[in-house]
């Protein structure tokens, strides 16, 4: 039974009780004053409940008193309003329960699959990743609702307490490729402890919200622990230019001629304010540009029409040097090199591991937190506009929002479109169906903890590298060639069926990144460096590795 339905059950009793001593005090009492006719509180509380059924009223039938009629008439509405209270309390939960399909507690025919105790935005992520590699996954959720939405959604569910070894052994961990915990710390700790006991040599996964509780989920039992707020943190302070990061976030190096960089197009350089036809990137700096980010939207190819500005940040690959060149053409010759100032609006795992990225570089970092602690500058709620002035926003490069909760981050982000229109917003978002809104809402640059919890654990689980950004907007994977092979890249047309650009080429121990598109012809055995949205992705698996 759950918290709530008990709850519901105590209420209505209580309300019984107290209803019912009522009218048999009242009743007493106007037996006596009104008719003449005592009774005992025992013969009063039996009419009362007489009253209530509609049973009868056997020989105190028949008032002579205005009163007493009336009393009777308050108990009777009373009584209907305790039934109609008791139906919908007792039996209609009933009626659903027995009209409804019961939900698997078992998972028999599952072998090879994940595992995935509770369900999050995180694991939804998760699944997905799993979902467009072909891999299966059980998850093992206590709450009933959302086990019966998992399970309608069609996805393989087991209903049961995940700290139990009966339900993860109904779950199939002996058959299972790995078992990942996505619940509360202390609980994950006694998740990996159960699972150890029930299969000794299952690979283990647990995420962490503490950083500091890593250890202890690796003397429990788990062989890897992951901390993606730390990450997320690192991601989006990279995002920051800097005196010594200039405009460019962490790239991904793919070999050793070839990396995969994001770009902004600063105001003031020789590419503001161009179209992008008539720039033609590719030729002129001999780059491949995967896409562009455009107020938030990622735009793969991008339209001839669209006019390079800061709200545009280019997704290019190519040589270190080819780069290198591409990024002085989109810096402003201006540009001040001096010091710069960074607020971190939220200082838990992320917001510190962010600061403390820039700490590292020449900016100086303000923090801004709810509660006061070491580290923290200015104290207050981010969402009102007085703190960011306190925090001196108006001469800030830039806004790290990271805090916990995205309608804060929304709020927070709608605070600084007003106070500092101007400056730089870099969100955390838990859920990545709140990005469009942070960005409706003004931010630069969104970041979503699920996205990244995701692919850190796809990259754990599945252990074979298919993962190689996770911590990126855009996936970048390794697969393999399927029905690619023995056409060339042109004939191909990856990017226009799929929005996936070609970056590279492994074949056998080697990376193969400089070649002729229409010459290139790609082997039964090759695998390809993909680049391109979580939805691309899944488009080219579908047409060329499905079947």
């Amino acid at each position: 039974m759950s918290l709530l339905r008990s709850r519901r059950i105590g209420y209505y009793l209580l309300l019984l009780g107290v209803t019912a001593a009522f009218f048999t005090l009242l009743y007493m009492y106007g037996m006596a004053a009104w008719e003449g006719r005592p009774r005992s509180w025992y013969r009063s509380l039996e009419v009362v409940f007489q009253s209530f059924t509609t049973t009868g009223y056997g020989e105190d039938a028949g008032w002579d008193t205005p009163q007493m009629n009336f009393l009777v008439i308050a108990m009777q509405l009373a009584g209907i309003g305790l039934i109609l209270t008791a139906a919908d309390v007792f039996a209609v939960p009933w009626l659903r329960r027995a009209l409804t399909e019961n939900l698997p507690t078992a998972a028999p025919d599952a072998a090879e699959h994940v595992i995935l105790c509770t369900y999050s935005s995180r694991g939804e992520a998760f699944l997905a990743e799993l979902d467009s590699r072909g891999r299966d996954a059980v998850v093992v959720e206590p709450d009933e609702d959302r086990a019966r939405e998992l399970h309608d959604a069609g996805r393989t569910v087991v209903h049961g307490d995940p700290e139990s070894i009966d339900v993860l052994r109904d779950a199939g961990i002996e058959r299972a490729a790995a078992l990942v915990s996505d619940a509360a710390d202390d609980t994950s700790a006694s998740i990996v402890l159960t699972a150890r006991e029930a299969d000794p040599d299952v690979d283990i996964v647990t995420l962490v919200e503490d950083a500091q509780v890593a250890d202890y989920h690796r003397i429990a039992g788990a062989n890897d622990v992951l901390s993606p707020r730390q990450l997320l943190g690192e991601s989006l302070a990279h995002q920051v230019p800097t005196s010594v990061t200039t405009t460019a976030s962490g790239g991904v190096e793919l070999g050793d001629d070839l990396e995969l960089v994001e770009l902004s197009v600063e105001p003031g350089s020789d590419l503001c304010q161009r179209r992008a036809g008539a720039v033609n990137l590719d030729d002129r700096f001999d780059v491949d540009v995967v896409g562009a980010w455009i107020e938030g939207a990622f735009e793969s190819p991008i339209p001839p029409s669209v006019e390079f500005d800061e709200d545009v940040r280019l997704l290019v690959a190519g040589a270190p040097d080819r780069i290198a060149a591409l990024r002085e053409e989109v810096t402003s010759s201006v540009r001040s090199l001096s010091e710069r100032r960074v607020i971190v609006a939220g200082y838990g795992e992320a917001g510190a591991s962010a600061a403390a990225t820039l700490e590292e570089t020449a900016a100086t970092v303000t923090v801004i937190d709810m509660e006061d602690g070491p580290g923290v500058d200015v104290v207050g709620d981010v969402r009102d506009r007085t703190v960011f002035q306190e925090a001196r926003v108006e001469q800030a490069s830039a806004v790290i929002v990271t805090v916990n909760d995205d309608t804060t981050a929304i709020l927070a982000t709608l605070v600084l479109s007003e106070v500092a229109p101007d400056v730089e917003v870099i969100v955390r978002a838990d859920d990545t169906g709140s990005e469009p809104k942070l960005y409706r809402a003004g931010a630069d640059y969104v970041q979503s903890l699920a996205t990244v919890s995701g692919r850190m654990l796809a990259s754990t689980v599945l252990d074979d590298e298919t993962v190689l950004a996770f911590d990126a907007r855009i996936d970048v994977v390794e697969l393999p060639a399927g029905s690619l092979a023995g056409r060339t890249v042109t004939e191909t047309d990856v990017r226009a069926r799929t929005g996936c650009t070609i970056l590279a080429v492994r074949r056998d121990d080697e990376t193969i990144t400089s070649f002729d598109p229409a010459a290139f012809e790609i082997e039964p055995d090759d695998a390809v460096v993909l680049a391109g949205t979580d939805e691309s992705v899944h488009q080219f698996e579908e047409l060329f590795l499905d079947g």
